[in-house]
C-alpha cells in the first residue's frame, strides 16, 4: 500500500459509514483507501443497540468484524492515520496524513463523524453514553420504567419528553435555568405529570458511570437512574468545509438523497450528514454512497 498512492476513492473515517462504503466499493472492484484516526463517535458507549443482528454488540466489536470482512476484498486497503489537509486536482482530490504521505484519488468520502462538545458538569464524560445518553432509539429500552432526567429546554426538550415519555412516567426536564416552553407546551407537559427543574446541574455523582444523583449549582441534588442530554457537536473533520462542502444550519454537511456533498466527487455520510445517529443508519447511508460513487465512475468510464 505505501508504493500506490493513487486511488479511484479515498474515504476518510473507517468505522461503520466508512466500512459499508468501502465493502460496497470493494465488492465492485474499485481502489479504495480507507484513513481511520481510531475515535469512533460511539467509543463512550458499552453496547450498541438498534441494530438488527447486532442490538446488545459492544461497537469496538461490530466495528473489528466489519474491518475484517471489508479488507478480505483485495483492492480495499486501510491506514491508520489523521487526514489533516485536502486540496483538489486536476484529476480529483489530494489528501495529506499527519505522517506527512499523500494520497491522491478521483472521489472522496467523508465518513469522519461528529465530536460532542461536552458542558462543563462534573461528571459528565464518565458517564456520557452509559447513563447520560442521546437517543431513546439507542438507549432508550434499557432504562424503561426508570426515574430519568432530561438535561435540555425549549423544543428540543420538549420533543425528548414526548418520545421519553412512552418509555417511562418519572421523567423530570432539567432547564438548566428558565424554561424556555409555549404555553400550549407547558399544559402538555402537566397533563402528562412531567415535572419541571429550573436549576443548573454542576455535578453528576455516579460509580463507575452509572448516575447516582445530580447536585445543582444552588446545592441541592436529586436522584435520578438516567439523563438525556442535548449538547452541541462540532464536526470531527474541518476538511469537507475547506473543500467547499456546505454546512447546514444544524451543523451537518449537506448532502443530497444520494449522499453528494455540494461539491463535485466529494460525498459524506454517517453522523457527519445525519441528525440521526445510530449503527444502522450509518450503515445504511454508507451502503448507498458506496454504490453511489460507484455509479458516478462508471458513467465517466463507460
Amino acid at each position: 500500500m505505501k508504493d500506490n498512492k493513487e486511488f479511484d476513492v479515498i474515504i476518510i473515517g473507517g468505522s461503520y459509514a466508512g466500512l459499508s462504503a468501502a465493502m460496497a466499493l470493494g465488492r465492485s472492484m474499485r481502489n479504495v483507501l480507507i484513513i481511520d484516526s481510531g475515535k469512533p463517535c460511539n467509543r463512550y458507549t458499552p453496547h450498541s443497540h438498534n441494530f438488527i443482528t447486532h442490538d446488545g454488540s459492544v461497537p469496538g466489536e461490530i466495528a473489528a468484524k466489519a474491518k475484517e470482512q471489508v479488507l478480505k476484498y483485495d483492492t480495499v486497503k486501510f491506514y491508520q492515520g489523521m487526514a489533516v489537509s485536502g486540496k483538489k486536482t486536476e484529476n480529483g482530490f489530494e489528501i495529506a496524513i499527519d505522517s506527512g504521505e499523500k494520497f491522491s484519488s478521483k472521489k472522496l468520502v467523508f465518513a469522519t463523524g461528529v465530536k460532542d462538545i461536552f458542558p462543563d458538569i462534573k461528571g459528565f464524560q464518565d458517564c456520557w453514553g452509559k447513563t447520560v445518553i442521546h437517543c431513546p432509539y439507542c438507549h432508550g429500552y434499557e432504562f424503561k420504567g426508570a426515574k430519568t432526567a432530561i438535561i435540555a429546554n425549549g423544543e428540543r426538550a420538549f420533543h425528548m419528553a414526548t418520545l421519553i415519555n412512552n418509555l417511562t412516567n418519572k421523567l423530570t426536564i432539567i432547564t438548566q435555568g428558565k424554561h424556555d416552553f409555549k404555553e400550549e407546551q407547558l399544559i402538555k407537559l402537566q397533563k402528562n405529570k412531567i415535572q419541571i427543574i429550573e436549576k443548573e446541574v454542576a455535578e453528576i455523582q455516579h460509580q463507575n458511570g452509572e448516575i447516582k444523583n445530580l447536585i445543582f449549582k444552588d446545592g441541592t441534588k436529586e436522584d435520578f437512574d438516567a439523563a438525556y442530554a442535548a449538547i452541541p457537536f462540532e464536526q470531527h473533520s474541518d476538511i469537507p468545509k475547506s473543500l467547499g462542502c456546505e454546512i447546514t444550519e444544524m451543523g451537518h454537511i449537506k448532502v443530497d438523497l444520494f449522499q453528494k456533498t455540494t461539491i463535485p466527487g466529494i460525498y459524506a455520510c454517517g453522523d457527519n450528514s445525519s441528525p440521526m445517529r445510530s449503527v444502522a443508519n450509518a450503515v445504511a447511508t454508507g451502503n448507498l454512497t458506496g454504490a453511489m460513487v460507484n455509479n458516478e465512475i462508471t458513467v465517466e468510464q463507460f
